[in-house]
């Protein structure tokens, strides 16, 4: 088996392993709330602003390859999965300290708010492994096969980081101060 071979099989179980690690760890964390802890009420418009950021960063990035600029595309793409991470860590630190908040709409309004969340949860699960891959692919340098998932990864990711806007701004009236 040839070098490049062996990095991504490594680099697949690695992916494997935190695709699957993230979700659990994340979901018990969700569970969890710190006892005599101040809410850290101030991160949902951070960590939404951070969402948005990436959305911007994502098309930043496509716009960087399609005009030939492969190492700003590199940079603007480590980027989004620093900011993917900061907003996982501000998210976790959030519930473990206040509690869930309740959508309070009536109607459409409440079945459009929760099909955003729940497409928004699933595929952000799911965008962990597409990341992951694309990215390893690019790092490998087998540009074509990084090009073919990019295709599919992008516009999941994207969804991922403007529905967290949009969900954002749909259940904030509703937070308890």
């Amino acid at each position: 088996m040839d070098s490049v071979a062996q990095k991504e099989k490594k680099f697949n179980r690695i992916i494997a392993v935190i695709s699957i690690l993230v979700p659990v760890v994340v979901a018990a964390l969700f569970g969890v709330k710190i006892p005599n802890v101040e809410p850290l009420s101030f991160l949902p418009p951070i960590y939404a602003s951070v969402n948005g950021l990436t959305a911007f960063v994502l098309i930043a990035a496509v716009w960087a390859i399609k005009n030939g600029k492969r190492d700003l595309h590199q940079r603007l793409m480590t980027l989004c999965i620093a900011l993917s991470l900061l907003f996982l860590m501000m998210y976790v630190a959030y519930h473990m300290t206040s509690d869930s908040t309740t959508f309070g709409g009536e109607g459409v309004i409440k079945y459009v708010y929760y099909f955003i969340l729940i497409t928004h949860i699933i595929l952000s699960i799911g965008v962990i492994p597409l990341v992951l891959r694309t990215y390893a692919r690019a790092y490998l340098k087998k540009y074509d096969e990084h090009r073919a998932l990019a295709k599919y990864t992008f516009p999941i990711w994207l969804y991922v980081a403007v529905s967290g806007v949009v969900v954002y701004v749909m259940i904030s009236p509703y937070y308890i101060n």
